[in-house]
């Protein structure tokens, strides 16, 4: 049996579990699909048609922009957020890559 070093960058692997968990919370894959929806909008359009408080939009909002999901221009008072759809495909890559990898790994 061929012996695998295991050997993980930390840091890529924070950002990775970071980057899932962010994609994997239900609230926030709906607030990323209406903002995909419009492609670009604000806060206040997100909690009032998505019916959930400011305060936790805003969180959930941060959190997607810490990870490089969406980004945000301030104009005037309101920060409009888009989706970074390159990222968006890179991470559908790589989850792809994954299962592949996965399964090739299941089939041996």
């Amino acid at each position: 049996m061929k012996k695998t070093n295991v050997n993980f960058d930390q840091e890529k692997l924070k950002y990775s579990s970071d980057l899932m968990r962010a994609i994997a919370h239900p609230l926030r894959l709906k607030i990323l699909e209406f903002i995909d929806r419009h492609e670009v909008t604000n806060v206040n359009k997100i909690y009032n048609t998505l019916k959930i408080e400011q305060s936790i939009t805003s969180q959930h909002l941060k959190i997607l922009k810490s990870v490089g999901l969406v980004d945000n221009n301030k104009e005037g008072k309101f920060k409009h957020y888009q989706i970074d759809y390159k990222k968006v495909m890179n991470i559908e890559k790589a989850i792809a890559n994954f299962n592949a990898a996965v399964a090739a790994a299941s089939n041996h």
